[in-house]
């Protein structure tokens, strides 16, 4: 029997190989692997091809005041989605940074006017309330190894509570803040660019994005929240301590939820208790469209922050368009349903 190759065989396997290398290598898969690369470009297209359809729609949606209107809407959302996005890097998700925010605005608010606490020290115990709530949630989730959904639903109804308990449900008017803590309104005053008019509160978003930036894609810590988020036992036998990966994570978020509390009363122009009540579902929203994975450990810092200029792009191209209120709810729980579609079709091909 000769041991020579069949080369009737041997073409066969060349065929399929050139068929399966093929097929590996198609557009879609280029797509795919593209978009896996690089998670940021989903929301980058979704927002410029947004722009340019509400641009054509709407001839005043280009004007330097309509632009700078959107930036000062979602400064607050975008602030919170930065914290946000933060626990769902490690795979989390946090329910309670809306009840956080309105919690420490109402704390600042009382001990500036109420108690006659000077307003910088007011604004610094607020701050570290912030940091007291992140890191009760990331307690409960790193040593009770509680789920952090349901952590999170728990401590927003405590929030919540002590919130109304703290407020009495009264609002601090906008005239008593002016006369005894302006300073709480920082983050409202505006500023002129050109034709466009911003405030210090879309400064502050852009702060703790950059921030944020540096500090997962140049640190140390960063690399550890990315590993910890795609994979905690594999981080752990790297050697990576993820319980104090995570509480540090859940006190940093608490940090920011504290300056989107100062940016709030500045927005508002006064300290209430109701106020962005939905502001948890909109930093999720926010995230979603954003391109970070809700199963952890993949996309960018920067993605949330396209994702809530998406949404408020589209609130204001809809309203511009005539469009009532409630089908931009409607578009925008499609704009969910297909981030998290776009992504899990990322996550199964590329397994």
């Amino acid at each position: 029997m000769s041991d020579s190759p069949d080369p009737v065989v041997e073409r066969n396997v060349t065929e399929q190989l050139a068929r399966f290398e093929h097929h590996r290598h198609g557009p879609i898969d280029r797509l795919q692997h593209f978009l896996h690369r690089y998670p940021t470009m989903v929301p980058v297209i979704v927002l410029i091809l947004s722009l340019i359809i509400f641009g054509l729609i709407s001839p005043n949606f280009f004007s330097a005041f309509n632009l700078s209107l959107i930036m000062q809407q979602v400064a607050i959302v975008g602030t919170l989605a930065a914290a946000q996005s933060l626990v769902v890097l490690t795979a989390g998700i946090d329910l309670s940074v809306g009840a956080v925010m309105v919690m420490i605005s109402v704390i600042m608010g009382k001990l500036s006017i109420d108690f006659g606490v000077p307003v910088p020290i007011a604004i610094m115990i607020g701050l570290f309330c912030g940091a007291l709530t992140g890191g009760l949630n990331g307690f409960l989730v790193t040593r009770l190894k509680l789920p952090p959904f349901i952590t999170t639903l728990g401590t927003w109804n405590i929030f919540l509570a002590l919130n109304y308990f703290l407020s009495g449900r009264e609002t601090i008017r906008s005239q008593t803040l002016n006369a005894e803590a302006p300073l709480l309104k920082l983050f409202g005053e505006r500023f002129t660019i050109g034709g466009a008019v911003l405030t210090w509160g879309v400064v502050l978003m852009l702060a703790v994005f950059a921030v944020l930036w540096y500090a997962l894609y140049k640190t140390a810590w960063g690399r550890r929240v990315y590993a910890v988020g795609d994979d905690p036992e594999a981080a752990a036998l790297a050697g990576i301590q993820t319980k104090r990966v995570l509480m540090s994570v859940y006190v940093v978020a608490g940090v920011i939820c504290a300056l989107a509390a100062w940016s709030s009363i500045g927005r508002v122009g006064s300290v209430s208790p109701t106020s962005f009540f939905e502001s948890n579902l909109e930093s999720i929203t926010a995230v979603v469209i954003g391109g970070i994975s809700l199963f952890g450990g993949r996309g960018s810092i920067l993605g949330p922050l396209i994702g809530a200029l998406i949404v408020g792009v589209f609130n204001s191209g809809l309203r511009l368009a005539g469009v009532d209120v409630l089908w931009q709810l409607f578009a925008t729980g499609w704009l969910i349903i297909v981030a998290v579609a776009i992504d899990q079709w990322i996550r199964k091909i590329s397994s």
